[in-house]
């Protein structure tokens, strides 16, 4: 009901500012961006091919966690019997280990980490053959404007003839 009421609003907000759109016929589309990519098999692949890069990441993580685990039992059960220097050098072991293991984790999986940027690698080529297309029936089918209902209310596609920065920008300067 919401992204009814956005749509409309967006709507009515283009026939206030540009009123010769208002004699016109605005022609809105929109599509399921979920169902369209659900169904490609090219994307079912790039998130196959992701899902096999991320169980490689897992397994290095986990022999990285498992060597850490090791490392201190080691270091618990021989802690007593160890010099103050031995005992030092292994904490430094185990330090430099948890270090080398949330920097993996980071790399990997963190907010600017190499899945996401795998994950666009490998869709890019699916989202670009989507707008393609949704800019050739937009275009074939004389559409103002595309929504994606998958999401918040995305355009995906604009008639230019419908842009008025350039207008926009020209009554603020005059209203200086």
């Amino acid at each position: 009901m919401l992204r009814l009421t956005a749509l409309a609003l967006l709507l009515s907000l283009c026939s206030i500012l540009d009123p010769s759109s208002a004699n016109a016929q605005t022609k809105v589309g929109y599509i399921d961006s979920k169902r369209i990519i659900d169904a490609m098999q090219e994307s079912i692949d790039a998130k196959q091919r992701l899902d096999n890069v991320v169980s490689q990441w897992q397994s290095e993580l986990r022999a990285l966690q498992d060597s850490l685990k090791n490392l201190k039992d080691d270091f618990d059960k021989k802690k007593l019997i160890l010099t103050e220097q031995l005992r030092a050098e292994k904490e430094n072991q185990i330090k430099e280990m948890e270090t080398t293991v949330t920097n993996f984790r980071v790399q990997k999986f963190g907010e600017n980490g190499e899945y996401f940027t795998k994950q666009t690698e490998f869709m890019k080529p699916v989202y670009d053959r989507i707008f393609k297309a949704i800019e050739t029936v937009a275009k074939e089918g004389s559409y103002d404007y595309v929504f994606d209902r998958s999401g918040d209310i995305l355009l995906l596609y604009v008639n230019e003839a419908h842009d008025l920065t350039a207008k926009v920008m020209r009554e603020m300067e005059g209203t200086k």
